[in-house]
């Protein structure tokens, strides 16, 4: 989320690589696009919802790892913003997912001995180190750099 005034690199160009929360530009996000967002998710969360009735938990629970309000997302910005800012949020997408992973095995494995809240507080814990440190190796190994010279 950066608008036009945003850090510059070394070339000049946006420096999108950095990681940032614009409030106030969160905050201009037009009504039609959070309701899209918000129509994604629930269509997804209700699918997911009808499929743990009919095929039990297990089977729902995969549904609900689909990342409904990603689509919605990287659609909105490919139009708004274009496609290497869409590009730059899928990848930042699957890095968190990473994130994911690590946060549903250490819940896995903590609320089976602990209680939900420590469990929980590990898992999100677990999410933001792994997701942190993925988004650290990508990019000093220089993933995401291979559209700043072309246009």
């Amino acid at each position: 989320m950066s608008g036009a005034g945003g850090p510059r690199s070394e070339s000049g160009d946006e420096d999108t690589d950095r990681v940032r929360v614009e409030w106030r530009a969160a905050l201009r996000t037009p009504r039609k696009d959070v309701l899209v967002r918000f129509g994604f998710g629930a269509g997804v969360s209700l699918i997911a919802a009808i499929v743990s009735a009919l095929f039990g938990p297990y089977v729902g629970g995969v549904f609900l790892a689909f990342p409904a309000i990603l689509l919605a997302s990287v659609t909105l910005v490919a139009e708004e913003e274009g496609l290497r800012r869409a590009r730059d949020d899928t990848r930042g997408a699957a890095l968190g997912t990473l994130g994911l992973l690590a946060f549903a095995v250490v819940v896995t494995v903590l609320v089976r001995r602990h209680s939900a809240w420590p469990a929980l507080v590990a898992a999100t814990a677990a999410w933001a180190v792994v997701s942190l440190a993925a988004y650290a190796i990508a990019r000093a190994a220089g993933r995401g750099g291979d559209e700043r010279s072309g246009g």
